[in-house]
């Protein structure tokens, strides 16, 4: 027995030691370490860079590069991989011990752009159902911008935005047009989840920001409640994202030119000008005789000017020759090539458990008129911290410094040019700033002596901005289902944002200097605005049986502002010592202080109700208590709500394999807006004098004096919000797996309970308090397209089109009046109007008898007789032009082949008045080439006989003559650019390169107005309108660095 138990036992050894070496084998195996590379593909092909490659249940993984290309180091051989891309559905794919593996993601159009900013939070695109509009960082830094306000130009329907041409300068925003007639339509601002009490987003860096959301509809803007009616746009700035450390680094250089739109006549064209002025004017020969040139008279006029030589050389032997007339390019000596440079160096990365990025910028802006620049620095940083799987905090900072060299602007009156080229360019041709002695000419058209020379005023002007911001958020949020689990869904979030604003705008003119006259004045203007706002956010969410989905959203917040500013104006000793010893002559002649505090208390509930991805509701209603309005009106409720039907997800819709989404929505909600100042429900006092007996007079204060020439107005301590309620129906669509996609909206808005002043009887006595007694009306239409007509492996095509309409008009005005002549307001019309007499061409000579029946002659203003009563008068007057255009466009496309990818953009605004046209053709400033009457001679003209109303007199109706249609269709840029591929790179130690290059502003495809650049803005006349008498073009070189 013991035996054969020996014998078992030895013949059992080898196969115990065999299954043992199997078994190590296996484990082996099993656990070898495998590098595994491979390509990530789309459908057609094309590689997907940037796509996330993991091995599943680790943080091990890959990104791909430039050409879809991963490697993943020390992968078990029995790991699985999970890819993804946003756009793309996710897969899962075994390695089985392979260590090549392709990989094709299919297009998952429904997730594209899945989660958005909605405003207090993030939702599915699929789920929104409020009317809103995304860009994202690519399209907003397509083209190189200063900030973001010209990013976003074209790119989203229904936001009209205006352009500036003066360095550190920005231009305007409009959504869904203008609703208030007195208050601001300026947008509301949210940063980071955190409502931007200091107004604007010029201080962040465009390279920054991750994505704005324009929401643009009540149903979307009811929840910021008080501040909601013009619209919101919200920023996201970017954020650290997991992975290795990466450093990234673009740059441009950009160089400007300045072109003339308007063409200046020539010294030879602006003499006979003059001549026919002072001819018509009685001045320049017997005007009953035929206008002949005269030597006399011309020396008469023009020569006790210094440069009248350029004149008297083109008179040779008693004849003149007008080609031999010389003249002084004072334009040219006003104007340089701007350079711009821009630099901006981020770093990213992190871990599951912390995130951070910091970004650094620097922009340096020489502009292309003299005496105008601009520098700024920009510093943004955020850090997300996750150290247990429930609580999460962190903290973001936006900061910026911007100094402003702002460049001469005319102060002396209400009229003259708003910079030194405007005031160069005015200056008349054949006239020299300096005699031959090098001396300065004051005045060198000595006719007119108030026509002052500007050329030195550089030297003796200072006018300095500085603005320093920032602004911020530091939040904490708690998952309460990751710690107890029947408590999934529910977390709560407080968030608290900071804000700093100080500003301080210096200007120094020398005694020497136009706006001095004689004096040397110091002007200092320091403003600061700290603000906060801390809100506490509690979310729930939950699906029941599958189906139904729910989210609740509430929200308790307070807000408050502290604005101090400070204004001293007088004549010192020197313009030297600027703006620092403002008391060196003991002469003030202006000076104030003020303090404003502001504060807001707020509430919010909103609730979201998903039916099986098919039935989508949301509603919401805003509770907003502010400091500015008195105790029984402090307190406004805003609600709204929204339904989606996502009808692709129906039944008989599933067989359409072409019509990837299409959703239909409706929404209505009421939205507000304080449009008072801080104190305005409080009452004014105001200075008065009284003679007490044989004494002097005294001043002292008194709530009103009805005889004052600006009267306070009476307070008035039922002042309320005005309201505005909207109404969108709208409609999304995707159709041929992302091919073809857009949205459509039609919307109409009524605002009710408008602040305007409103008369009173004197009795009371004031003449005028504020009430709430105006409303508006109005409606529009938003299309955007988004195409993708042609997409191969090395070709590609994309288009986005954008198109807006919108209209409004005036439906009360204050004491039911009809009408409002002097602020140009009509019920029933338009908010933004001109109101004037009616051009309706010269009368000529033949019209002699005709014209005198209206007290006018041959060569004036033929106004129309619009009521037909045989006179002219103020009644003739009517609606000659709306301000706002009548439709907006901008079109968008992107051609890729290979590495290669070419952009243009397209903009257009149409039917939309400026007010420009408007000359004084009295023989006395610098005039445009325009086409004016000379009897006999040129009697078809679209302007009037020069002097026919004598010298250096308008038409009496010049204003007539004013109103011209701005449209226009802009090629705004073209782009051509070069990636490089992993391989070119290989050798570098780069990851990503690429370069570009791109010309800003190279043409005009059409405009009706030929001499004016209706796509800009002008400062003339201390005032700012559309309508640029010059337009900036310019090259850009550009560089993206990845390391």
């Amino acid at each position: 027995m013991r035996k054969q138990s020996f014998k078992v036992l030895r013949d059992s050894i080898p196969r115990m030691l065999s299954l043992v070496f199997l078994w190590i084998c296996v484990a082996t195996t099993t656990n070898a370490q495998n590098k595994i590379t491979g390509k990530v593909v789309d459908n057609t092909g094309e590689p997907i860079i940037g796509a996330s490659v993991l091995i599943k249940g680790t943080s091990n993984g890959a990104v791909t590069d430039m050409d879809g290309n991963y490697t993943i180091s020390n992968a078990p051989s029995n790991a699985t991989l999970s890819i993804s891309y946003i756009g793309f559905k996710p897969q899962i794919i075994s390695v089985d011990g392979k260590s090549s593996i392709n990989i094709t993601l299919k297009e998952d159009n429904q997730n594209l752009n899945e989660v958005i900013v909605v405003g207090y939070g993030v939702q599915r695109k699929s789920d929104v159902t409020g009317a809103l509009a995304h860009i994202d960082s690519k399209d907003l830094t397509a083209m190189p911008v200063n900030n973001a306000f010209e990013g976003m130009q074209g790119k989203t329907a229904g936001v009209d935005i205006t352009n500036s041409q003066r360095p550190g300068t920005i231009g305007s925003i409009t959504i869904r047009g203008q609703r208030s007639i007195s208050a601001s339509s300026d947008p509301l601002y949210v940063v980071d989840g955190m409502i931007m009490q200091n107004n604007g987003i010029d201080g962040i860096n465009p390279q920054d920001i991750e994505s704005i959301e324009v929401l643009k509809d009540a149903s979307a803007t009811a929840i910021y409640g008080a501040r909601g009616a013009n619209g919101v746009v919200i920023v996201t700035t970017k954020k650290g994202k997991a992975g290795k450390v990466s450093i990234n680094y673009s740059g441009t250089v950009t160089l400007s030119s300045l072109h003339d739109v308007t063409k200046m006549m020539t010294a030879s064209q602006w003499i006979d000008y003059a001549r026919q002025a002072y001819y018509n004017a009685g001045s320049y020969g017997d005007t009953t005789q035929p206008f002949a040139v005269n030597y006399d008279l011309d020396k008469k006029f023009f020569g006790s000017s210094v440069g009248w030589y350029n004149i008297n050389q083109a008179w040779v032997n008693g004849v003149y020759h007008p080609e031999l007339v010389g003249s002084y390019d004072w334009a040219s000596k006003a104007k340089q090539t701007g350079v711009t440079t821009e630099h901006t160096l981020n770093v990213s990365g992190g871990t599951d458990k912390m995130k951070a990025y910091a970004s650094f910028g620097y922009l340096n802006q020489k502009g292309v008129e003299k005496g105008q620049s601009y520098s700024r620095f920009t510093f943004n940083t955020s850090v997300e911290i996750h150290p247990i799987p429930y609580f999460t905090m962190g903290m973001t900072m936006n900061a910026s410094y911007g100094d402003q060299n702002y460049g001469y602007n005319f102060t002396k009156s209400a009229t003259g040019a708003g910079g030194y080229y405007s005031a160069m360019n005015s200056m008349i041709p054949w006239t020299v700033p300096y005699d031959s002695d090098g001396n300065l000419v004051s005045t060198p058209f000595a006719y007119n002596g108030t026509l002052e020379n500007p050329i030195d005023e550089l030297r003796y002007t200072t006018n300095k901005r500085l603005n320093f911001r920032i602004n911020g958020s530091a939040y904490a949020q708690l998952d309460f289902g990751k710690i107890w689990s029947p408590l999934e869904g529910l977390s709560y979030r407080i968030q608290f944002g900071p804000e700093l604003q100080y500003y301080r705008q210096g200007i120094a003119y020398a005694a020497e200097s136009i706006n001095g006259s004689g004096n040397n004045v110091a002007q200092y203007n320091p403003y600061q605005n700290v603000a906060w706002t801390l809100d506490n956010l509690i979310y729930y969410n939950k699906t029941i049986a599958k189906d139904h989905h729910i989210g609740f959203t509430f929200l308790q917040s307070a807000e408050k502002s502290h604005y101090e500013y400070g204004n001293i104006k007088a004549n010192v000793a020197t313009a030297e010592e600027l703006w620092y010893n403002t008391y060196s002559k003991a002469d003030p002649l202006d000076y104030s202080t003020g303090l404003t505090e502001d504060q807001l208390s707020s509430y919010m509930i909103r609730g979201n109700y998903n039916y099986q991805d098919k039935y989508l509701l949301t509603s919401s209603v805003r509770w907003d208590g502010s400091s500015r309005l008195s105790e029984n009106h402090k307190w406004a409720s805003f609600p709204s709500f929204s339904l989606g039907w996502r009808i692709n997800q129906e039944q008989f819709m599933k067989k359409i394999e072409w019509i990837d989404n299409l959703k239909l929505r409706v929404g209505w909600g009421v939205s507000g807006n304080y449009a008072i100042s801080p104190y305005g429900t409080k009452g004014a006092v105001q200075t008065s004098y009284y003679n007490w007996g044989s004494t002097s007079s005294s001043a002292g204060s008194v709530p009103s004096d009805p005889s004052a020439k600006d009267p306070a107005k009476m307070a008035n301590s039922d002042l309320g919000w005005e309201r505005t309620y909207q109404w969108n129906f709208g409609l999304d669509y995707d159709f041929l797996g992302g091919r073809l996609g857009g949205s459509a909206d039609f919307y109409t808005n009524t605002t009710k309970d408008l602040l305007m002043s409103e008369s009173i009887p004197s009795l009371t006595g004031y003449t005028s308090t504020y009430a709430n007694v105006g409303a508006t009306s109005g409606w529009g239409i938003d299309l955007q397209i988004t195409s993708n007509p042609i997409r191969t492996q090395d070709f590609n095509w994309t288009s986005n089109l954008t198109w807006s309409l919108d209209r409004n008009k005036i439906t009360h005005l204050a004491n039911n009046k009809t009408e409002d002549v002097s602020n140009e307001w009509f019920v029933g019309k338009e908010i933004n109007v001109y109101y004037d007499y009616v051009y309706n061409g010269i009368w000529k000579t033949s019209e002699a008898d005709e014209a005198a029946k209206y007290g006018r002659k041959p060569g004036q203003i033929k106004i129309k007789d619009t009521n037909d009563d045989g006179k002219i008068d103020a009644n003739d007057r009517q609606i000659v032009g709306k301000m706002r255009p009548r439709w907006s466009a901008g079109w968008n496309n992107t051609f890729t082949y290979k590495n290669l990818e070419l952009n243009f953009f397209i903009y257009s605004r149409w039917k939309f008045t400026v007010n420009k046209g408007a000359e004084t053709l009295g023989g006395m400033y610098a005039m445009r080439q325009l086409d004016y009457f000379v009897a006999g001679t040129n009697e078809n003209a679209e302007y009037y006989a020069p002097g026919s109303n004598g010298i250096g007199a308008a038409d009496a109706y010049s204003s007539s003559m004013g109103y011209q249609d701005g449209s226009y269709i802009k090629m705004r840029n073209i782009s051509l650019g070069y990636t490089f591929n992993s391989n070119q790179l290989k050798s570098t130690g780069l990851s990503t390169l690429k370069i570009y290059v791109q010309a800003q502003n190279p043409f005009t495809i059409y405009k009706k107005c030929k001499w004016l650049d209706t796509d800009l803005l002008s400062y003339d006349n201390n005032t700012t309108s559309y309508g640029s008498s010059t337009t900036i073009k310019s090259w850009v070189i550009g560089v993206n660095i990845g390391f």
